[in-house]
Formats: structure tokens, C-alpha cells, sequence
């Protein structure tokens, strides 16, 4: 087998051990792990809020970034280095195992899932569940709001935890998909503008935020082609609505599936995609839900043949 063979197959076997098994334990989660590398050193390189300096803090931020950017993409060179050493039976299972843990579609379908079947019950059941699932305050929302924020939260994580990391890990194999997650995790923790946690991230989490945006700009447009793909159906004026939303790369999952589902998808005072769109109902999610599990289909068919690609030219 081609080392692209090998990696087609362990890109399968990755997302068949997410449908079976779920997230790994936290101990042995590497991404969990290159959380808490982010916040112990964040708490290093972001000054306090009302300190006035750029200069520092960004450096400090770049620096740091490159560090573990460089620490896990090595990790993941050696890994598919020792991999290439092995027969086929085994690299692929190893491969397979360490890929896993960088995709979470299982645990974004279950989460959004969740969401729904909490707010089937109850408002305040509602709530409750999508705030383990979105940073924004939820206390205020209605029903509405609260599967806006679901809906949203599953087109812009269908990026990050599932075609991004298959992206990269198509280009650049193990280390690449490694170094997205790396880039992806940094943003969430890092890449604010203001002060979070008692930390002044203006400066500080610069070079993450724009990094995340750079390794995510192909993928986000992927991913709302996979939609459509999965729908069947181009949705008119994505550009237009991409644009609506603070973030280069968030407005295109979004936005597609706002415009493919025909409905209105809110951030208060920041951004409304498809405003002339209706409320969505339980239905709507249900919708999206199978939406996104084809697009992650239709995602791991294109890195397979980018990767078979691979395999013919060697």
C-alpha cells in the first residue's frame, strides 16, 4: 500500500472509531491537553487589563503559538514517521487512533442533538445544555434563540472539529491536522479582543486569532460547498450573508445552512444571517443535523481522492 492508501484508510477508520466510540478519556485527549498548554502559558503572555503595551504581549503571543504549533507537528511527523515503518495492518489502526481525537463529529451531532431534546422539555433545560456548548450568555434567550445558537454552533464546529482537520490532514497528513486543531484551540483561547479571564488578550492572542483564520479560510469555503453538496442545491447569496458576520471564515458554514434551511440565524447585536428568514423549529434542527453528518461524508470522499491523488503520483 501507498503511504496515501494507508492514510485514506485511516482517515475512514478514524470516523468509523468516532461513530462507535466517541471523545477518548480527558487524560489521553491531545487536545485537551494542548488546552491546558495554552492556558498555563496564556496566563503568562497576556498582560492584566488597563497595561497599555502591544509589542510585548504580541511577540510573546507569536512566539508561544509557534512553539507548541512547531511541538505537535512534530509530534505528528514522528508519529507518521514510525507509522510508515510498519506494515500496513498496523500503521493504519495507529494512524486511525491518533487522528481520532483531532475530529469530533460524534460529539458536535450529540451535543446539538442534546440541545433539542433539553429544550423539548423545558426553556430553562434548553439554556442550560447550550451553554456547554456556546460561550455567548444565554440566560435571555427564548426557544428560538436557543436553536439559532445550536444550529450555528454546529455549521461554524462542522469546520473546525471535522472538514478543517480532514483538510489538513489530507495536505499535510498527521502533522497537519495536527497543527489545525493546535491553530483552531489556540483561537478559542486566546483569540480575544478585550479582556477574558482577568487577561487583556487585544495583543496577546493576535497571532492565534489571525492564524485560525489563515488554516481556516479553504475549509470554511468547503464546508459551505459540502452543504449545498449535501443539499443538493447551491444557496443564493451566501457571499452576500458570509459577509454579515466579524469573522472571515464563520459566515460560510453558517450562512449556507441559514439559507439552505430557509431560516434566520441570529448573534444579537452583531449579526443576523438570512434575517428575512423564519424562527427555526425542532424540525430545523433535525435538518441541519442530517445536513451536516452528509457534508461529513461528502468531506471524507474529497480527502480521499486528494489523498488517492497523492497515491497515483507516487
Amino acid at each position: 500500500m501507498t503511504e496515501g492508501t494507508v492514510l485514506a484508510a485511516a482517515l475512514w477508520l478514524a470516523l468509523a472509531i468516532d461513530r462507535w466510540l466517541g471523545e477518548p478519556p480527558v487524560r489521553l485527549h491531545p487536545v485537551v491537553g494542548m488546552g491546558a498548554w495554552l492556558g498555563g502559558v496564556g496566563r503568562r503572555i497576556a498582560p492584566v487589563p488597563g497595561d497599555a503595551r502591544r509589542a510585548g504581549p504580541f511577540v510573546a503571543g507569536a512566539l508561544a503559538w509557534l512553539v507548541g504549533a512547531l511541538a505537535v507537528a512534530a509530534l505528528g511527523g514522528a508519529v507518521q514517521r514510525g507509522a510508515a515503518a510498519l506494515p500496513p495492518l498496523l500503521a493504519v489502526p495507529l494512524l486511525a487512533l491518533c487522528l481520532k481525537p483531532l475530529l469530533a463529529w460524534r460529539l458536535l451531532r450529540d451535543e446539538v442533538a442534546a440541545v433539542e431534546a433539553a429544550l423539548a422539555r423545558s426553556l430553562p433545560e434548553g439554556r442550560e445544555r447550550l451553554a456547554r456548548l456556546v460561550s455567548r450568555d444565554v440566560t435571555a434567550l427564548d426557544a428560538g434563540a436557543v436553536r439559532e445558537s445550536a444550529i450555528e454552533s454546529l455549521a461554524e464546529n462542522l469546520n473546525d472539529s471535522v472538514v478543517a482537520p480532514l483538510f489538513w490532514f489530507a495536505v499535510a497528513g498527521l502533522p497537519g491536522a495536527a497543527l489545525y486543531r493546535f491553530a483552531n484551540t489556540a483561537d478559542a483561547m486566546w483569540g480575544y479582543r478585550g479582556e477574558r479571564g482577568g487577561r487583556d488578550w487585544t495583543w496577546a492572542g493576535k497571532w492565534a486569532a489571525r492564524a485560525d483564520d489563515v488554516l481556516s479560510w479553504l475549509p470554511a469555503r468547503i464546508t459551505a460547498a459540502l452543504l449545498a453538496l449535501a443539499a443538493w442545491r447551491w444557496p443564493r447569496g451566501l457571499a452576500r450573508e458570509a459577509r454579515c458576520t466579524p469573522s472571515p471564515n464563520g459566515g460560510w458554514p453558517m450562512g449556507a445552512m441559514a439559507l439552505l434551511l430557509g431560516v434566520r440565524l441570529r448573534k444579537p447585536g452583531v449579526y443576523a444571517l438570512h434575517a428575512a428568514g423564519r424562527a427555526p423549529q425542532a424540525a430545523d434542527t433535525a435538518r441541519a443535523l442530517a445536513l451536516a453528518g452528509r457534508a461529513v461524508v461528502g468531506g471524507a470522499v474529497v480527502a480521499t481522492l486528494a489523498l488517492g491523488g497523492m497515491a497515483w503520483w507516487a
